[in-house]
C-alpha cells in the first residue's frame, strides 16, 4: 500500500505530464471530488419524509383520488374507470 506521500508525489508526476488542456479538467474532478466530501449524508431509506421540505411528496397521492385515477387509466390505458362508468 502507498502511503500518501507516495500518492501524492505520484499524483504530481502524472499531472506534470499532462498536456496543458487537460490540467482544467483534472483541477474540475479533484474540485468535485472535494465537494462530494462536503455535502452531508443522505438519509437512510426509511427515514421519515417531511412533506413540508420537498412539494414533491405534497403532490403525492394527489392522483389516487377519485376522479383523478380514472381520468389517467382512460388515459393511459384507454378504458374508462369505475369512477366515470358509474357516473354514466
Amino acid at each position: 500500500m502507498m502511503t500518501n506521500s507516495a500518492v501524492k508525489e505520484q499524483l504530481i508526476n502524472e499531472i506534470e505530464r499532462l498536456p496543458q488542456n487537460d490540467l482544467r479538467e483534472v483541477l474540475d474532478f479533484v474540485r468535485y471530488v472535494r465537494s462530494k466530501r462536503d455535502q452531508p449524508e443522505p438519509s437512510p431509506r426509511g427515514g421519515k419524509l417531511d412533506p413540508r421540505k420537498d412539494p414533491v411528496l405534497k403532490l403525492m397521492g394527489t392522483a389516487d383520488v377519485e376522479p383523478f385515477a380514472d381520468a389517467i387509466d382512460e388515459e393511459l390505458y384507454g378504458r374508462v374507470g369505475l369512477y366515470h362508468r358509474l357516473r354514466a
